[in-house]
């Protein structure tokens, strides 16, 4: 198993958002998560990237493996699209970016300061990233806000790249990537019931 959720409940500023959360990802695979907007899934890929601790439950196969893209683009406005992706190429062990400019459409762009691209090419070398790290597991919060319909396809070529090449994927959208690879996971059951503190239980 690629990455491993086991009764696992995330929280948003103390207070548990979902709760009950089990579920496998194996290479090769992603797993859509759908729900309304609110009902926590930012709050859980940001949990099973690390950067939250889990209220409750165990993550497994995550840590190092994993590369995170959400709605910030994380660029250095001032670095050329090429400089960018070497950046990041490098920070993460890797070294060729050749791939990542043509599966993102960048290649007539790779000299421009990144500073000077609409919303949709930065949409797009944000998510080139992705392809210079190296690492299995992508985990990615509405990966497609912005782009087109014709980025979209690119993006959706790329995941699959990304699978057949054994990764997995792990992404929030309401967009359908037509992935036969995807699974499509709800959480609107998970929605965490409200918890009573002992702080609370004085004044009942």
């Amino acid at each position: 198993m690629d990455l491993t959720v086991r009764d696992l409940a995330v929280a948003r500023g103390g207070v548990p958002v979902l709760e009950g959360l089990s579920f496998g990802l194996t290479p090769g695979r992603a797993l859509v998560l759908r729900g309304p907007n609110g009902s926590g899934k930012t709050t859980l890929l940001r949990t099973i990237a690390g950067l939250q601790p889990a209220f409750e439950g165990e993550i497994a196969g995550a840590g190092e493996r994993i590369a995170y893209a959400a709605h910030a683009d994380g660029l250095k406005s001032m670095l050329s699209v090429a400089e960018n992706l070497t950046f990041w190429a490098q920070a993460f062990g890797t070294a060729d970016i050749a791939a990542a400019l043509t599966g993102f459409n960048l290649e007539d762009l790779a000299r421009r300061p990144a500073g000077t691209l609409s919303a949709g090419q930065k949409r797009r070398l944000g998510l080139a990233r992705l392809m210079v790290t190296g690492r299995p597991v992508w985990v990615l919060d509405e990966p497609t806000v912005s782009l087109d319909a014709a980025s979209v396809q690119l993006f959706a070529e790329a995941v699959r790249g990304h699978l057949a090449g054994g990764g997995s994927a792990l992404m929030a959208t309401h967009i359908d990537l037509g992935l036969a690879e995807a699974d499509v996971f709800d959480v609107t059951p998970y929605k965490a019931e409200p918890r009573v503190s002992s702080a609370d239980e004085v004044f009942l």
